[in-house]
């Protein structure tokens, strides 16, 4: 049975103001989709093309369907019907979204052979967003026929709709960035935009009279959303954080355990800082990163891609008369630097881009470490040509580069033919037991050829080892013709394609011991 329509459509009002709070919901769970997709995949150009990707789709099919749907049937009911359904799809996100994100990865991990993060973050995006946007689409197409009584006035009212779409979309793009996210988290910023539409909604019904038991009921299914749902906790299975949050740029996680505190960013599984409890060495690849200030003396250090301060830490242990500057861009990560990981008190932190603070600063350096990752991947900008130059130009005369490359695969090709443009002296090695490369560049192959010389006269025995092992097998890596530029650096495929093979050999190592040695086997290995 057909309801009649609601008086609050009279004047046209409440039809822009559904337009304008469904424009600005839809841009809410765009950015809410790269933050919960983020500790699980990412946050990189390829995830959001996914997530932009797979909601243009979902908004296609739905302004395809609202419209003609508002042509065979002009009841606008139907309409806020589907917004409160919309409503409770988006505030059952937070609840199970995580879940069936784990769920996703854990069936293509046994059924694809290749490109398993793109696979898993396309087809989890499919699972948790394609229905509530593709009824959101359906809005502006109904509302279009619902507030259009003639012609004449058509195409103002079309315009107004799109407006009142629009301006709603730009307050959803900022609002939940710069408000939401970094003040109550994304679990809570969807809670509070799903809470907007089913307000909408069941305003509408209120104004009818009609349709109580559903809106009740539509009531309660967003209350317990909101009791169960409000965490911020994406590693639901850990049970040693110290603390997890989010910032304007980052899913944040510092976890302990017996001997270390450890601090990931936005891709769970990754270590982005390390601090070893007992002190020393810390068996990563800042360890290796020390060969640069034992090479130049170190007296001036500068640091892209602060983190925590690991290596600065290292660096003020074992070069105590070291002026050391590290560049960070996000400060809710020199926060947690500074209260769970003791960075020294005469560590400058600059709040920057670390390529921007480059262009700004008159400084020159005996060592430049280059650690700064978006994610899996270097930022574009920190990995081209015209980078590596800026570096170059801001080393003293005998000055040595260090670059952190992630990942074992052709992304450290491209980046050491590029970094080759500007540094005649190149030597690479691998950390021991991690994914992660190092390499040294210099002008001069003398600058690194001191290395076992000086690594020999050192007091520390575990670090005088390790410097002569590095001084023993580091190598020249080839040089080729893979130059990344400001115009085109694709890094951010290259170190898909990279994690991707890692993943697969340890996949593989783990199908082998299943093989051999069944579930116990797979167990016992971890």
């Amino acid at each position: 049975m057909n309801l009649r329509p609601s008086p609050l459509l009279g004047n046209k009002n409440f039809l822009y103001a559904t337009e304008f709070f469904s424009g600005m919901s839809i841009m809410a769970v765009e950015l809410g989709a790269a933050r919960l997709l983020a500790p699980y995949f990412s946050s990189s150009q390829i995830v959001w093309t996914i997530i932009i990707g797979t909601i243009m789709i979902a908004l296609a099919l739905g302004n395809v369907w609202g419209g003609r749907r508002a042509d065979s049937d002009k009841n606008p009911a139907k309409l806020y019907r589907r917004l409160i359904f919309a409503a409770l799809w988006i505030g059952a996100i937070p609840v199970l979204g995580k879940y069936l994100i784990i769920a996703v990865a854990g069936v293509l991990i046994v059924a694809i052979d290749t490109n398993l993060l793109i696979w898993s973050a396309f087809i989890s995006c499919m699972a948790i967003f394609v229905a509530p946007l593709f009824l959101l689409g359906t809005v502006t197409p109904s509302l279009v026929k619902y507030a259009t009584d003639n012609l004449e006035h058509n195409g103002r009212i079309v315009g107004n709709l799109n407006a009142f779409n629009t301006i709603g979309s730009i307050i959803g793009t900022f609002l939940p960035t710069f408000v939401t996210i970094p003040a109550v988290g994304t679990a809570i910023t969807f809670l509070i935009f799903s809470g907007i539409l089913l307000s909408i909604g069941i305003i509408y019904f209120v104004s009818l009279g009609a349709k109580k038991i559903f809106c009740a009921g539509a009531v309660v299914i967003f209350i317990a959303c909101t009791i169960i749902g409000n965490s911020n906790s994406f590693a639901f299975w850990e049970k040693n954080l110290r603390y997890e949050g989010e910032s304007i740029y980052n899913y944040l996680q510092v976890r302990e355990t017996s001997d270390k505190i450890i601090f990931s960013t936005n891709v769970l599984f990754g270590v982005q800082s390390i601090k070893i409890k007992s002190g020393g060495l810390t068996g990563m690849y800042y360890d290796y990163a020390l060969a640069a200030p034992l090479l130049t003396g170190g007296k001036k250090i500068l640091i892209l891609g602060m983190g925590t301060g690991t290596f600065a830490e290292q660096c003020k242990k074992y070069f105590p008369s070291a002026q050391i500057t590290g560049v960070e861009i996000d400060d809710k990560i020199t926060a947690l630097a500074k209260k769970y990981f003791s960075l020294p008190e005469d560590v400058a932190v600059v709040t920057y881009d670390g390529r921007a603070f480059l262009q700004a600063d008159k400084n020159f350096y005996d060592v430049i470490l280059v650690d700064a990752f978006q994610d899996i991947s270097p930022p574009f900008q920190m990995s081209s040509i015209e980078f590596f130059s800026l570096v170059k130009s801001h080393l003293n005369s005998g000055g040595v580069m260090v670059v952190n490359m992630n990942m074992r695969g052709n992304i450290n090709e491209y980046l050491i033919d590029t970094i080759a443009k500007n540094f005649s002296a190149l030597r690479t090695i691998d950390a021991n037991n991690v994914t992660n490369r190092v390499l040294f560049a210099a002008a001069d192959d003398k600058i690194l050829n001191q290395l076992h010389a000086r690594a020999e006269n050192l007091d520390d025995e575990n670090l005088s080892r390790l410097m002569i092992h590095i001084a023993e097998n580091w190598t020249t890596p080839p040089i080729g013709e893979n130059i990344l530029s400001d115009d085109r650096a694709p890094v951010e495929m290259l170190s898909m394609r990279a994690l991707d093979n890692i993943i697969q050999q340890h996949l593989h190592r783990c199908k082998e011991i299943y093989r051999r040695e069944g579930l116990d086997g797979i167990l016992n290995s971890f």
